[in-house]
């Protein structure tokens, strides 16, 4: 059963990188975690400079760590002693790594922060955007894209970070006005203006929230 589910997301896989490529983005395929930190450090020349908003997809590929170790200008928001400076040096990087709350199958991204730092950043500024999104991210349309934000990685956010919201407690949007909300900027990514800025990396395993 097992197999037969990889060879769907396999399938899956080309619906989406056909949909970013009618929305000049690229679209990449990985097997693995270890095809896709491949494919990744392939898109981040060495010497450049990077940064990152929350993106526990790229952690789990390793991705994070082989950019903090290697031959690359790091900007690491959580260990600086200013972090607004370093986000704002975000907007300046070579390379920007992120992942998604969601994707449509159709090649659209839906993202939703709370310090907006991370849409921001995919929206405009870093040169380049690398998403790593597993392939349990993928919906039928933007509804479903927002649906599974708001209803699945918002509420799993809001508890690992213990936060203070309906959603922690519930497991479920509440569409909240609390001052720990972490829905406060919708992004949704139809198209990219820009020709070889937006590229997604979509893996055949279960990766974030």
């Amino acid at each position: 059963m097992e197999d037969v589910r990889f060879k769907r997301n396999e399938l899956l896989a080309q619906t989406v990188i056909k949909g970013l490529k009618s929305r000049n983005m690229d679209g990449y395929y990985a097997a693995s975690k270890e095809e896709a930190l491949k494919i990744a450090l392939s898109l981040i020349p060495e010497g450049s400079s990077v940064s990152n908003g929350g993106a526990a997809s790229a952690g789990e590929i390793g991705l994070l760590d082989a950019v903090a170790n290697g031959n690359y200008e790091y900007i690491d928001r959580h260990a600086a002693a200013d972090k607004r400076e370093a986000e704002l040096k975000t907007y300046a990087c070579d390379v920007f790594i992120s992942g998604a709350n969601a994707i449509t199958n159709d090649g659209i991204l839906v993202n939703i922060d709370g310090n907006s730092n991370r849409v921001s950043a995919i929206a405009y500024g870093p040169k380049k955007v690398v998403f790593i999104v597993g392939l349990n991210k993928v919906a039928d349309d933007v509804d479903g894209a927002l649906k599974r934000a708001r209803n699945e990685a918002a509420p799993i956010n809001a508890q690992r970070f213990g936060l203070d919201t309906p959603c922690s407690k519930t497991g479920t949007c509440m569409n909240c006005k609390s001052p720990d909300t972490i829905c406060c900027q919708f992004l949704v990514t139809r198209y990219s203006k820009h020709k070889d800025r937006i590229h997604v990396i979509l893996v055949n395993d279960q990766l974030g929230f």
